[in-house]
């Protein structure tokens, strides 16, 4: 604890409640230095795909461990980065890919890639960005920037440009007699209004496709994904979609942006695409913006670089999570699996002080009516003592486990998510 400073933390706390030490993972299993287990119901940061210590990444991070463990990727190349961009062009119609370590990065690509596009088309005044009402795409000071949580975005907000931001879709703010689509509608509506006054200075909108994780598992229609793609094509801004946390699968589809049918100017992707084993982002966008940087002059090039740019390692952890996907039939597979939990976590779902229960492929969302402050670090404690790991995000509960949980571990879920409410709520009683 003196030597690690903890991500989103305050350390402070960490005096009374000291981290958990988490010394070996199998499956969707956490496994403490005292033989205590946790089932991972968030995925480790909704990163662990297939659970824990997968064989076939293991064995494909041994193979490419052997062969070649890393190369600068400027001036030279290798085959598992060739490999893994053909395989993501075949999956989202996006032909080129720039690879980086984490979400953030990816995402200050994509802002510099789309505001770099405009300028080397002489277009120098398109360079403001627009995002959603809630929206989270990451803490580096240009992700920042698109970013509307204010527990993250303010204290930095002097070093920061920020981008304007228009209602979300969010289906929880429906009107009496409103359905999602109808508010999908009218989001797009404002988005339009946006565009009318400010679409000449505008280089992109960027979105969170289908789910707004940060804003508490804010759900939204496709509808609105399809009006966005309209309106963009109509007032000549980009399209870039934050795939980071609803990629590969977690909505049901492989990307969230497909449920729409439209294909955005820029995907970003993180998290999943190792299965949770080695960081890698990538930015995958279109043949019209590679070839506005595709010139004899240097200063007309992206000039954007990692250290670790296309690792070869996290590269094959990539591609072995594809095969993954393809050899299992994965997204069938969660169908079934989504329909047990959603059986297994009903009960959770009816409580009476429950708000807003939603569910959209391998995730699932309650809001609770709660007077406790310090609800989400109460809720996290009665969870973890009943060998559960799950982060509430303000009084917002939720579950993103792997893809692995058989029926006893689906009830251990279920059970345990709802005994630790109970808890917590009884707690709420006692102060009361």
């Amino acid at each position: 604890m003196r030597s690690v400073w903890h991500p989103c933390t305050q350390m402070k706390l960490l005096e009374e409640q000291p981290p958990i030490a988490i010394a070996s993972a199998a499956g969707p299993w956490l496994c403490d230095e005292t033989g205590k287990r946790y089932l991972d119901g968030i995925s480790s940061w909704w990163v662990n795909l297939f659970g824990h210590g997968h064989p076939h990444i293991k064995a494909s991070l041994t193979d490419q461990l052997d062969r070649l463990d890393h190369v600068m990727l400027a001036g030279f190349t290798h085959a598992p980065v060739v490999e893994l961009s053909e395989r993501l062009a075949l999956l989202t119609g996006l032909g080129h890919a720039f690879y980086a370590s984490d979400g953030a990065s990816a995402t200050e690509i994509a802002l510099k890639m789309s505001a770099h596009f405009w300028r080397n088309s002489g277009r120098h005044t398109k360079c403001r960005f627009v995002g959603l009402a809630g929206g989270y795409h990451g803490e580096t000071i240009g992700a920042l920037g698109v970013t509307d949580v204010p527990v993250f975005r303010d204290p930095y907000a002097p070093l920061l440009r920020l981008a304007a931001t228009v209602p979300s879709p969010d289906a929880r703010g429906a009107r009496p007699g409103e359905s999602a689509a109808d508010v999908a509608s009218r989001c797009a509506a404002a988005l339009e209004a946006w565009f009318i006054e400010h679409g000449d200075e505008t280089a992109a909108l960027i979105v969170e496709p289908l789910v707004q994780c940060a804003a508490g598992m804010a759900m939204y229609d496709p509808q609105f994904l399809r009006l966005a793609r309209e309106l963009c094509n109509r007032y000549d801004v980009h399209l870039v979609v934050d795939e980071i946390a609803t990629g590969f699968g977690r909505t049901g589809s492989m990307f969230a942006h497909q449920q729409a049918g439209i294909r955005p100017d820029f995907i970003c992707l993180s998290k999943g695409l190792t299965g949770g084993t080695l960081p890698l982002s990538a930015v995958l966008t279109t043949d019209a913006v590679y070839q506005a940087f595709y010139d004899d002059a240097p200063a007309r090039a992206f000039l954007h670089s990692h250290s670790y740019t296309g690792n070869p390692l996290a590269c094959r952890a990539a591609l072995a999570t594809l095969e993954i996907f393809e050899q299992q039939d994965v997204l069938a597979g969660n169908v079934r699996r989504a329909r047990m939990l959603s059986d297994a976590l009903a009960p959770l779902s009816a409580h009476p002080r429950v708000r807003h229960a939603r569910h959209l492929g391998m995730i699932w969302a309650w809001d609770v009516k709660t007077t406790l402050a310090d609800f989400p670090q109460r809720y996290r404690q009665q969870a973890m003592a009943r060998g559960l790991l799950l982060r509430p995000i303000g009084r917002t509960i939720y579950a993103m486990p792997p893809y692995v949980l058989d029926t006893e571990e689906v009830e251990w879920l279920a059970h345990g998510a709802l005994a630790a409410l109970e808890a917590a709520l009884a707690e709420e009683t006692a102060i009361a």
